[in-house]
């Protein structure tokens, strides 16, 4: 064999060595998310938001990152989602944080908070306040092994569907109502029995009488679960949900052995989902509140009294739980400073809102 043809061999025996290399690099940082979703991906603006990530990831990484995704239920159960992840059972998952709150008091604040910002601002402490920093502290300090990354938010939901009137505080003593969150713990100090059922139990518990009232989430979002054909007033503002921040979860270990660009790209696809989110929710809500009398429904809005009386009990609600949990408090704390601050641009930067009494 000549001096040319020996090179042309130990070339191509480089070449062919280097390809077979770097598919075996590509295929190693192929990256499958399994995730379990708390909410069906069918209910626009709140099982949506994870159905598009899914559809968006593959297309953005060119194929490196894939994500499957699982209805409730089917692979773990919606409450079950952050042990799961943690523990490496699956290695993503799709809820919101108020889902935790039972284990980790502080954890609602990061879903929605009564009285609370609005996405504009909830979204203005999470990325450029301490909001993320103390997000990811949570999980790290109590022990659990996940990579948090806010994945969707809605706009204000309704304050709940009842089966008669509510015109004074003492109207919900007795009642049995299913409820959110931050949210419940103000009901139960009105004297109302509160449960936090899953969405597609809803309805039959309604149907069966073994709750009265309930709130679930935006009117387009309620209309899917058909709360409308037994619970004819809804009552608005939704004092206890102004926005509702939505997480994806991942696996630390999964998440360390991605590269910075698929890190980069799971990122800001669910910062584009944020986005996406919001702007589903928004468009969609008025026409179905503008068909709402024709299904028999009365829109209320709640009345100076309710929102004073809510308010207060909030109050008490905050300086119960900030007294319990340091943690719960070093959070608030935080946030109410930022909403100080914020105070001065709202106050003086927006319109009044039109009221259609």
């Amino acid at each position: 064999m000549n001096k040319f043809a020996k090179t042309l061999v130990s070339a191509a025996v480089i070449t062919t060595a280097m390809t077979a290399t770097t598919t075996a690099v590509n295929a190693a940082d192929k990256v499958l998310l399994k995730t379990p979703i708390a909410f069906g991906s069918h209910l626009p603006a709140l099982g949506t938001p994870i159905k598009w990530v899914s559809e968006q990831l593959p297309v953005m990484s060119d194929g490196s990152i894939k994500m499957k995704i699982y209805e409730p239920g089917k692979l773990v159960g919606a409450k079950e989602i952050l042990g799961a992840v943690s523990s490496g059972k699956v290695n993503s998952g799709y809820a919101t944080a108020g889902y935790w709150q039972g284990k980790i008091p502080a954890a609602a604040i990061f879903s929605a908070v009564p009285f609370g910002p609005e996405a504009g601002e909830y979204m203005a402490w999470l990325y450029y306040g301490n909001g993320m920093k103390l997000y990811q502290e949570m999980y790290d300090s109590n022990g659990y092994n996940v990579k948090v990354i806010p994945c969707a938010i809605i706009s204000p939901e309704t304050s709940g569907w009842f089966k008669k009137e509510i015109n004074t505080p003492e109207d919900l003593k007795g009642l049995n109502m299913r409820f959110f969150g931050l949210g419940a713990s103000v009901m139960e100090k009105l004297g109302v029995s509160t449960s936090q059922l899953p969405g597609g139990e809803i309805f039959g518990a309604l149907e069966k009488g073994a709750i009265d009232a309930t709130e679930f989430s935006q009117p387009a979002i309620d209309q899917r679960l058909g709360l409308y054909k037994i619970a004819k007033y809804n009552y608005f503002p939704g004092w206890h949900q102004q926005a509702t921040i939505f997480e994806l979860l991942v696996n630390k270990d999964t998440w360390n052995k991605m590269s910075k660009g698929q890190q980069a790209i799971v990122d800001n696809t669910c910062k584009a989902s944020v986005t996406n989110a919001i702007a589903e929710g928004e468009a969609m809500q008025f026409d179905v509140m503008a068909k709402a009398k024709e299904n028999g429904v009365h829109i209320r809005y709640w009345n100076d009294n309710m929102l004073k009386t809510f308010e207060q009990k909030w109050d008490e609600v905050v300086a119960e739980k900030t007294a319990e949990d340091p943690f719960f408090k070093k959070v608030w704390d935080d946030l109410s400073t930022f909403r100080k601050g914020y105070d001065l641009w709202e106050a003086n930067a927006f319109l009044p809102r039109a009221r259609n009494d």
